[in-house]
């Protein structure tokens, strides 16, 4: 019993060696990336063939004689690269290990059992990376170990010549052979540990980009050198580097951290690393750069910012240290790169869009269509000589509708203001078309301000597409009610009425972005105040409705 435990107490010895050379491996960068990578090429299963054949040659190597048999841990080399690598690593090393045993051996008692058993449990090892997850394969590889050297024990009594030879070799190496198997868990734990810091790594990036973009995104909706600089600076202290800047094709818009006196201003770009970044789409990592411009960065990464397949500029990450720019940083970069990307093409279309709208409203604004112009001055000109004052009343009418349309800017006004020039403009109509057109106000006196030209072209189009399109007189109703928080504002007519398609075409956003007329005036109601217009066919006429609140938009 002494002797067992002493023999197993050296088989595990053994063990550990392996388990230390391959915990040195996964520290050592350029291994533990090899280890770290799930889809292996066709060279680095040939590498991993190599590193666990060694391992068993070791292992035969620094046996243990006993009555002319080789207490050693080639299985657990074996089973361990097959779990790890894949079938073609295992079943290679057991050949190879297996072989090797045989020759360096020919005819001992144990030789053609342990040649038997190395390939069997190269086999194994492959079917067990074939057929259980990841989480089940040390537990496996264990079982498996232990069913190898069972195997082996069985041919050593069966091939041994006498067979009572055999007996008195498995009585004394058996029990350890097969406890020393638990290695095998351990190192397949040990290698599937260092994936799994890959990770943990990759997870604590996500959230490190997660969080990097939940507080530069407020940044990034008006792009600014102020906001850039924020941006910059946020990134920086987040990632620990010490320095960070974002340039565009021509200029460093923003440079934050060491060196950063040197760029108060937009400063034109220099660095033949930027340029040359800037030209291929390439990233650029510099690792031990002593030529740098600034003398006190060591280490950088420059990663191309693009936007539609261009490239519209450059993130770069600095460093005062030599050999900073790990692939976990790459990788994060990388990462920081696409989100700074992504949010600046989405400032650029909302700033387009913001223009756009801006454009559109002042172009209802300063809309006087010149039909409108020209039937007002030939109303006016015709009752200079009729009615005099009524020809005053109307040029002070039509004088007042232009210079509203004309002076007004995109801020809220006082809903007194824009019902005045409603009526001016009611009143040009009304000396238009006389009788066939009547007008009713019934206004509450409210304290509101509401969005500039909302209520004029609802009424305009009441009368040019409801009353103008009857035969005979109509009526626009135009009513203001306070319902305590919010106020209504209606508009109603007895003309024509509103045909289905047009109220589902608003409703249903087909209509162009940029018409002016109801659908503007929906989106725009819809978008301050969170819902647009009502819109209602009645057996004679249309009405339309929205509310706006009196304690400001939404």
């Amino acid at each position: 019993m002494q002797e067992s435990l002493l023999m197993l107490l050296q088989l595990l010895e053994r063990a550990a060696l392996l388990l230390m050379c391959l915990f040195v491996l996964t520290r050592i960068p350029g291994c533990k990336a090899f280890f770290e990578q799930r889809e292996k090429t066709g060279y680095e299963l040939i590498l991993a063939t190599i590193i666990f054949s060694g391992f068993a040659l070791f292992g035969t190597y620094s046996g243990i004689n006993v009555e002319g048999s080789l207490v050693n841990v080639r299985i657990i080399a074996i089973l361990s690269g097959g779990i790890l690598f894949g079938p073609w690593v295992g079943l290679a090393t057991g050949v190879i290990s297996g072989i090797h045993r045989f020759l360096i051996d020919i005819g001992g008692v144990t030789s053609l059992p342990c040649l038997i058993t190395s390939i069997t449990a190269g086999f194994v090892s492959g079917q067990i990376y074939r057929m259980t997850s990841g989480e089940r394969r040390w537990k496996m590889g264990i079982i498996a170990g232990m069913a190898c050297e069972a195997l082996t024990m069985i041919l050593i009594i069966v091939f041994a010549e006498p067979t009572s030879l055999g007996v008195v070799i498995v009585s004394r190496i058996g029990l350890p052979m097969i406890i020393s198997q638990v290695s095998v868990g351990l190192i397949v734990m040990l290698v599937q540990s260092v994936e799994g810091e890959k990770e943990l790594v990759a997870a604590k990036q996500a959230k490190l980009s997660l969080d990097i973009a939940n507080k530069t995104l407020p940044y990034f909706r008006s792009i600014t050198p102020d906001s850039l600089h924020t941006i910059c600076r946020i990134i920086k202290d987040e990632i620990g580097a010490d320095a960070v800047s974002i340039t565009d094709t021509k200029q460093i818009l923003a440079y934050i951290g060491v060196g950063e006196e040197h760029y108060k201003e937009q400063h034109a770009i220099i660095s033949e690393e930027t340029k040359n970044t800037l030209k291929s789409g390439e990233i650029m990592i510099r690792n031990n750069d002593t030529e740098h411009t600034n003398p006190f960065i060591q280490s950088l990464i420059i990663i191309p910012l693009i936007e539609k397949g261009e490239v519209t500029g450059a993130l770069k990450i600095y460093y005062a240290k030599a050999h900073k720019i790990t692939d976990s940083l790459q990788a994060l970069a990388v990462g920081l790169s696409q989100m700074i990307s992504t949010l600046m093409e989405v400032s650029r279309v909302e700033g387009i869009k913001a223009m756009a709208n801006k454009a559109e409203l002042k172009a209802l604004q300063t809309k006087i269509n010149p039909h409108f112009l020209f039937n007002a001055l030939n109303a006016i000109a015709s009752s200079i000589r009729t009615n005099p004052d009524k020809a005053r009343e109307l040029i002070v009418n039509l004088s007042g509708y232009m210079r509203f349309n004309l002076e007004l800017s995109d801020e809220m006004i006082d809903i007194r203001k824009e019902l005045e020039q409603v009526k001016h403009y009611v009143e040009i109509e009304k000396a238009r078309f006389g009788n066939r057109l009547e007008v009713e106000y019934d206004i509450d006196e409210v304290e509101v301000c509401i969005p500039s030209l909302i209520i004029q072209p609802l009424v305009e189009n009441a009368i040019v597409h409801g009353i103008l399109k009857v035969k005979g007189p109509g009526k626009v109703t135009i009513s203001v009610k306070d319902y305590g928080e919010n106020v209504r504002i209606i508009i109603t007519d007895t003309g024509a009425g509103i045909a289905p398609e047009v109220i589902r075409k608003v409703y249903s956003d087909n209509m162009p972005d940029n018409k002016i007329g109801l659908y503007n005036v929906h989106q725009r109601v819809k978008l301050i105040y969170g819902e647009g217009l009502r819109i209602r066919q009645l057996d004679q006429g249309t009405s339309i409705d929205f509310n706006v609140t009196k304690r400001g938009v939404k």
